[in-house]
C-alpha cells in the first residue's frame, strides 16, 4: 500500500513529509478542535451533522471557520479519493495557528488545517455477537466536554485505564451520575426503554445521538435523555456504546459484574440492524 496523502494548509502531501511548526498552538496548548467522519463506500456518513459539530466547536473556542460546508465536503472528497479507500475514517483538525507562545489568543493568525484518513477498522464480529467488558472510573475531565477539543489528556488517561484492565472502555461517572466513556457515548436499556445522559457540557454529544433518536423513533422504541445513576447502569437490562469507529456495541459486563443476561439484548440487535441498514442506504 502506498503512503497516505494528507491535506495540510492547502496542499496534498505524503504523511511522512507533512510538517507543522513547533509554535503551532495545537502543539503548544492543545488549542484546536477535531472531527472524525466515517466514509462508507466512498460517501460520508452523517457528514452534515459532523460538519455542524465542527462549526460549533470552532465557534466555542473562538477560531474562525476556515471553510463553509461545501468547501469542507470538497476537501474531504479530495483526501478520500486521493487515498483510494472505499471505507475509511476522515480526521479533520483545526488549530488556532502559529504564533508566539502566550496564553491569550493571538491576533492576525491563520488557522492550521489538517485532513488525513485511515482505513475503516470496525469492531470484530465476535465483539458484536458476544458483547464487550468495560470498567468504571470517576470523570475528572474539564467542564467543557461538549467541545470536541484536541486537548484529550483526560480521555487518554481513561482509555489507558481501560486498556490496563483488559476492557473495551472506561465508563465515567461524575458525582455518581453517568457521563460518557473515554471515546464513546453510553446508552442504558431497561424494560425496552433507552436512556442516555443529557446533551450538556458534561459529555460530547456524539453524532450517533441524533442517529439513534431517529432509529428509535422508526422502530417505536422509547428514548429519553436524562440523568442516570451509577446504580441504574449496573441494574440495566442492556448497556450500549456508540461512536463513529465502534458504531454500536453491547456491553455485557462492567467491573466484572454481569449486565442483564450477560449477552447482547433485543434492543441492541434491533438498533444494530437498523444502523447497518442506514449505512447501506447511503
Amino acid at each position: 500500500m502506498s503512503e497516505p496523502l494528507v491535506y495540510l494548509n492547502g496542499d496534498l502531501t505524503p504523511l511522512s513529509e507533512a510538517r507543522i511548526p513547533v509554535l503551532d498552538r495545537g502543539f503548544i496548548f492543545g488549542d484546536g478542535i477535531y472531527e472524525v467522519i466515517p466514509i462508507y463506500n466512498g460517501k460520508p456518513f452523517r457528514g452534515a451533522q459532523h460538519l455542524a459539530r465542527l462549526t460549533r466547536s470552532l465557534a466555542a473556542i473562538g477560531i474562525p471557520d476556515p471553510h463553509d460546508a461545501s468547501e469542507w465536503l470538497a476537501l474531504i472528497a479530495r483526501v478520500a479519493e486521493a487515498n483510494g479507500l472505499s471505507d475509511q475514517m476522515i480526521y479533520i483538525q483545526v488549530t488556532r495557528g502559529v504564533a508566539r507562545r502566550t496564553h491569550a489568543f493571538p491576533t492576525e493568525v491563520t488557522p492550521t488545517v489538517l485532513i488525513m484518513t485511515n482505513p475503516m477498522v470496525l469492531p470484530a464480529a465476535e465483539a458484536v455477537a458476544q458483547g464487550v467488558a468495560c470498567v468504571t472510573m470517576e470523570d475528572r475531565r474539564w467542564l467543557n466536554c461538549q467541545i470536541k477539543s484536541t486537548s484529550l489528556l483526560g480521555n487518554v488517561l481513561a482509555a489507558q485505564y481501560a486498556a490496563e484492565h483488559s476492557a473495551t472502555e472506561a465508563i465515567q461517572f461524575r458525582d455518581g451520575w453517568l457521563t460518557e466513556a473515554s471515546a464513546s457515548n453510553v446508552w442504558v436499556v431497561r424494560s425496552g426503554r433507552v436512556s442516555a445522559p443529557p446533551k450538556d457540557n458534561l459529555i460530547l454529544e456524539g453524532i450517533r445521538y441524533g442517529l439513534l433518536e431517529e432509529l428509535c423513533a422508526a422502530l417505536d422504541v422509547s428514548l429519553e435523555t436524562r440523568r442516570i445513576s451509577r446504580e441504574e447502569v449496573f441494574g440495566a437490562d442492556e448497556v450500549l456504546l456508540s461512536s463513529a469507529s465502534k458504531e454500536l456495541l453491547p456491553v455485557v459486563s462492567i467491573d466484572g459484574q454481569t449486565i442483564g443476561a450477560g449477552a447482547p439484548g433485543p434492543v441492541f440487535r434491533k438498533l444494530y440492524d437498523a444502523y447497518q441498514a442506514a449505512k447501506a442506504a447511503l
